[in-house]
């Protein structure tokens, strides 16, 4: 921890990358002051207390600064490390503790939220959200329940019905065979994400296995501090892969889940039973974007006069380091413009659970970012996360506004021959 800490020379370039630093321009806000802060903690010079937790509460986790820095420090490391201090040490509020355990009961078991979405689609289809928002009923919520209702995504009974194969040929002369993990909230609320995925894949000449029974990777158990869940969550995945040892890569289509996955050999590196599965797990993890880009393409593509707005999400853009890769297989699609988002390195507020426990700051954010991409014009809004899908669409609802939201695959699946 005191080399990571080391690290920081406080030059500042990573205050304007930082939404929260840019929001309140508060120096405890920014990514050195809370260096600053977990030194105090690591130092014993400070305290656990509700200031400094607040502080560090306060941080989306996005990773822009990261990208910023010129020292290579590891921010991501240390903030996580915070975090699981602040789980372990820290006595939080009895209704900010039952809420944080409510998004931990139900999020990370796609089971659970299985049996939530009848209820949602119904809550849609019989037009009791169109009515709760004439009546202001929303607005009766406290602020927590207000942004996990309003952020709850309009399901279809197609969407309900899917089922994802446990295996997908390859079309034509196949030219490998990978692995899919399903994800949690993308397999039931964005199922049709993963189906699209399968359809590109296929179609590029790659077998493709799902295997059943998987769940949560750990990502946003990892991200909030509750390391051992996340160890949980990661070795009953592996396990669940265990099968597939001959595939070419392991792939996921959530830029949240994909930082996690690659980050389980240093999760497991003290774990003499776990640590070297873990690194050649890690090892064959490739998001969707980054796989597909580093092969040749073979399918031929219809043209889709489109102009595209690419919304960069930060755990691909900052965390993976993943931004030429899905803007190259935009661009493959004939007659698609790609559209740049204007300060697009920004979150746009959703960051894993930061939008439901931290509401008032994450709108805050979102609609920066939302002012942004509506300045492109654009016909449709790509988006590799469904976290961040979600939250940009929850804030132009609040304006009366639509514009449709994409995975890169699904647009590139769109335009499949």
């Amino acid at each position: 921890m005191s080399d990571l800490l080391a690290d920081c020379v406080h030059c500042g370039f990573c205050l304007p990358a930082c939404p929260t630093y840019r929001s309140w321009h508060d120096e405890p806000d920014s990514p050195r002051g809370r260096i600053d802060l977990i030194a105090g903690i690591h130092n014993g010079t400070l305290e656990l207390d509700e200031t400094v937790v607040g502080h560090l509460d306060a941080c989306l986790g996005c990773m822009g600064c990261m990208t910023a820095c010129p020292s290579g420090v590891q921010y991501d490391l240390l903030i996580e490390g915070a975090r699981a201090q602040i789980e372990q040490k820290y006595e939080r509020r009895t209704d900010d503790a039952a809420f944080r355990e409510l998004i931990f009961a139900l999020f990370p078991y796609p089971a659970r939220l299985r049996v939530l979405a009848p209820a949602l689609y119904a809550f849609n289809a019989l037009g009791l959200r169109t009515l709760a928002n004439r009546l202001g009923l929303f607005a009766l919520l406290p602020p927590r329940l207000r942004q996990l209702a309003e952020l709850a995504p309009p399901l279809t009974l197609a969407r309900l019905r899917a089922k994802l194969p446990a295996f997908t040929p390859a079309r034509g002369s196949k030219r490998g065979r990978v692995a899919l993990i399903a994800g949690c909230v993308q397999r039931v609320f964005f199922p049709n994400v993963n189906a699209a995925t399968l359809r590109v894949l296929s179609a590029e000449g790659f077998d493709v296995v799902v295997p059943p029974g998987q769940g949560c990777c750990g990502a946003l158990s990892l991200h909030a501090g509750r390391d051992g869940e996340a160890r949980a969550f990661a070795a009953a995945l592996m396990d669940d892969f265990a099968g597939e040892n001959d595939v070419d890569a392991i792939l996921i289509n959530a830029a949240g889940c994909g930082s996690t996955l690659k980050q389980y050999g240093e999760l497991f590196a003290d774990d003499p039973k776990r640590a070297a599965a873990a690194e050649r797990f890690a090892s064959k993890v490739k998001d969707i974007n980054e796989f597909l880009a580093g092969v040749e393409p073979v399918a031929k593509r219809r043209y889709a006069p489109l102009k595209v707005a690419y919304h960069d999400a930060c755990h691909l853009a900052h965390a993976q380091r993943i931004r030429s890769e899905p803007r190259a297989l935009l661009r493959s699609i004939p007659g698609l413009q790609l559209l740049e988002v204007p300060d697009g390195d920004q979150c746009c507020g959703s960051a894993g659970i930061y939008n439901l426990v931290q509401p008032e700051s994450a709108a805050e954010i979102g609609e920066r970012k939302v002012d942004n991409v509506l300045s492109l014009e654009a016909d449709l809004l790509a988006s590799a996360n469904p976290g961040c899908t979600l939250q940009i669409q929850s804030i132009l609802a609040k304006r009366g506004l639509n514009l449709p939201a994409a995975h890169p695959i699904e647009i590139l699946d769109a335009t499949l021959l």
